[in-house]
């Protein structure tokens, strides 16, 4: 079944897409520029889905935006349309491949925070690949965060979070590993309050947390 169950899911003025990004070849842009305030600190959430994170945690941080990232055309109009009709004016939904966008179009220094909570674990040793978090990608990170930026990583699979574990000792000298501290909008209880999070504290399963701070230096 659709997620817009029948509904006009509306974009404008919340989302666009990487097919409407200027060519890289360009330049980077400076994705600030997306919100009418481009001056306060943003925070990006790679896979938003249907943007549950975003709408619980930007009504409550009004002078931080929010940019989601999402592959899926599905989940990127449904969390769109979500967060027009609450008029969440802190909040862009981005439509693309993060690991792309990072690398070739988002310019040096400009997140705060990188949020990627509950992503594709594919356990499949030849679709390791595939995995968000590889060298290559840190690296990206560590450009586009500023000084002292954070990224803040969550799951439930173990073996995924021993990759994690093993991406953060290789890369100590781009990132200070610390504990995880949940989000704002986080009910009592929980690690980040998402629809993932939620169904699988339902069936029991362990959750694992690291930030990892950038620091000084080049890549």
């Amino acid at each position: 079944m659709s997620l817009s169950r029948g509904k006009t899911l509306v974009t404008e003025g919340y989302g666009l897409q990487q097919c409407d990004l200027p060519p890289f070849e360009e330049g980077r842009i400076d994705p600030r520029e997306w919100f009418a305030a481009p001056g306060r600190p943003l925070e990006i959430e790679i896979g938003s889905g249907k943007g549950t994170f975003l709408v619980q945690e930007a009504p409550l941080r009004p002078a931080v935006n929010y940019l989601g990232i999402e592959k899926s055309m599905d989940f990127y109009r449904y969390a769109a349309d979500r967060v027009r009709r609450r008029e969440l004016d802190n909040v862009r939904l981005l439509r693309a491949d993060a690991a792309e966008f990072l690398r070739f179009w988002c310019g040096d220094g400009v997140a705060a925070v990188v949020h990627l909570y509950f992503a594709d674990p594919w356990p499949k040793k030849r679709h390791h690949k595939r995995r968000i978090i590889q060298d290559r990608v840190l690296g990206d990170l560590h450009r586009i965060l500023g000084p002292a930026g954070e990224l803040r990583l969550v799951t439930d699979h173990e073996e995924l979070w021993a990759w994690y574990e093993q991406c953060a000792r290789r890369h100590a000298h781009l990132f200070q590993e610390r504990p995880f501290n949940p989000p704002e909008s986080a009910a009592p209880g929980e690690i980040v309050g998402s629809n993932f999070e939620r169904k699988y504290r339902r069936e029991g399963r362990p959750f694992f947390g690291m930030t990892l701070v950038r620091r000084h230096g080049d890549t």
